[in-house]
């Protein structure tokens, strides 16, 4: 009788770029945990971390082992069909293993209710439904913001990024299964910085560009180099990702002399090692960008933005509770960190990204003059510029010697001085104290006076030689600020310009001089 043959493993099948691996599924470094968890009657379970590394598969394949994979449900965030039945599951019972993935991705009130279940399943010990929640890093975090007292009736499982040897096993599984040597197998592994899916991405193309499509009747050997496809899988994922990139790095409101707080704010995420960074931790680490980044979130301009870009909302996530900026998907995360950054920073358009100076403006003023003065700061940080405006720093005065920390901004930290000239300037005693800091500025361009029609003639005849603004104050205040600011943004643009090019011609120099 014939022996009927078993067909050969296909190049898609071994290699998957979506979907749970036939051949080559890797234990991550948690699976033991999380299928005790997935057994354990009534808790529920949340598995967090970064995307791409094999979350959703180490789940399903529990599930499998488990004995309950083929009753549970798959249930996904992003899909608005299964949102509508995910608010359904607080009023169902025997609801057997729900498996939520994208958990992070739903409204905060489905997100409560969720939470609120759990606890009810934990407290009666609900042998009858299980829930598993999939999300990013510190999706462990936002569930319990809603109910503070779930925490220890859930199991969190955190993913770490996978390291170099079980990215090494799963390409060596593959080369099993397809019956061939991958040469830069070693090089592929690194290159995949964490990432399964991207492994498996690097490997289909590898074996494309050696025309292996199915197992190998005889051992084969692929020496295509990393570079080659690493070349071609950067220029299809630019097809994809380049222009979303740009326009994410120019945020909300373009603003092209400003200090580009969304492109700061991608570059921290790409060197960050879990492909998340949280935005407080950012902010503390880059004084140059504190008050534009700061204004970004603290305002809601990002949650806003990525809201309302659709074209945007499928690649990054910003929970505003635990305050995480995320990559949603490992290719993108691949392809940013591959890209050279100077021609991007280019790309997207702004003047300069390096700043000379901690702040572009610092205001001086009397206390009489705070509301105009608080509406000149925000007017300058709508256009991302960095302010100091006494009031933003009060946290970071207290308890600090204040002469000790203003005179710095005054005398040098802050590229312009903007002192508001009102009657009232010369009878305070902190604005003598911030112009003897900057009065030595005079000469180099930097002090920028704004006279106010209520200052008696002859009262700043040392700031009349300097190129500044008359303010009338029977007139309209906010469309005068709003002229001024216009004006003074042009200003802080063309001194970008000038670092910029004096930063280009050292370059040069220093070029010729290696020569």
């Amino acid at each position: 009788m014939k022996v009927r043959e078993m067909p050969r493993p296909l190049v898609e099948e071994v290699f998957k770029r979506s979907g749970l691996p036939t051949y080559t599924f890797v234990e991550p470094a948690e699976y033991g945990h999380l299928k005790v968890a997935l057994r354990t009657a009534g808790r529920g379970v949340v598995v967090e971390g970064p995307s791409g590394i094999g979350k959703t598969t180490a789940v399903r394949k529990a599930a499998l082992d488990a004995g309950l994979g083929d009753v549970a449900q798959m249930l996904s965030g992003r899909n608005p069909d299964d949102v509508e039945t995910i608010k359904m599951i607080p009023e169902l019972k025997d609801a057997g293993m729900v498996i939520i993935d994208d958990f992070h991705r739903l409204d905060d009130d489905i997100k409560h209710a969720i939470a609120e279940h759990l606890k009810v399943m934990a407290d009666r010990e609900d042998q009858k439904t299980k829930i598993v929640l999939i999300g990013i890093n510190k999706a462990g975090d936002s569930l319990i913001h809603f109910a503070a007292d779930l925490n220890n009736r859930i199991d969190t499982i955190h993913f770490e990024l996978n390291d170099v040897e079980r990215v090494r096993q799963l390409i060596k599984k593959g080369e099993e299964a397809l019956n061939i040597t991958i040469t830069s197998a070693d090089s592929v592994a690194r290159d995949a910085a964490g990432s399964f899916h991207i492994a498996q991405i690097l490997c289909h193309e590898l074996c494309l560009d050696a025309d292996i499509t199915e197992c190998q009747e005889r051992p084969t050997k692929l020496e295509t180099s990393i570079e080659k496809i690493k070349d071609r899988v950067l220029n299809e994922l630019s097809r994809t990702f380049r222009a979303r990139a740009v326009s994410f790095a120019r945020g909300r409101r373009f603003r092209r002399e400003g200090r580009a707080p969304y492109l700061h704010l991608l570059r921290y995420l790409i060197t960050s090692n879990e492909w998340t960074c949280n935005v407080d931790e950012v902010i503390a680490s880059n004084s140059r960008i504190r008050g534009s980044l700061g204004q970004v979130i603290d305002k809601g301009h990002l949650e806003s933005f990525l809201k309302e870009d659709k074209n945007l909302q499928d690649l990054f996530h910003y929970d505003s509770y635990t305050r995480v900026f995320a990559v949603e998907d490992p290719k993108l995360m691949y392809f940013l960190r591959n890209l050279l950054w100077s021609k991007f920073v280019r790309e997207v358009g702004f003047i300069s990204v390096e700043f000379r100076s901690k702040y572009d403006f610092a205001l001086s003023f009397a206390g009489e003059q705070r509301a105009i003065a608080k509406l000149l700061s925000e007017s300058l940080q709508d256009h991302e510029l960095e302010v100091f405006y006494d009031k933003d720093q009060q946290h970071m005065i207290l308890a600090a010697d204040v002469e000790q920390y203003l005179g710095p901004i005054y005398n040098s930290e802050a590229r312009f001085v903007i002192a508001l000239l009102s009657k009232d300037y010369p009878k305070k005693i902190w604005t003598k104290f911030e112009s003897e800091n900057f009065k030595e500025r005079f000469g180099d361009n930097s002090v920028i006076p704004i006279w106010f029609s209520d200052a008696a003639p002859g009262m700043f005849d040392e700031s009349a030689r300097l190129g500044g603004f008359m303010l009338d104050l029977t007139e309209s205040i906010d469309q005068q600020i709003s002229g001024i600011t216009d004006s003074l943004v042009k200003r802080a643009g063309a001194e970008r310009s000038e670092e910029e090019q004096a930063s280009k011609d050292r370059e040069v120099a220093k070029e010729s001089e290696d020569a």
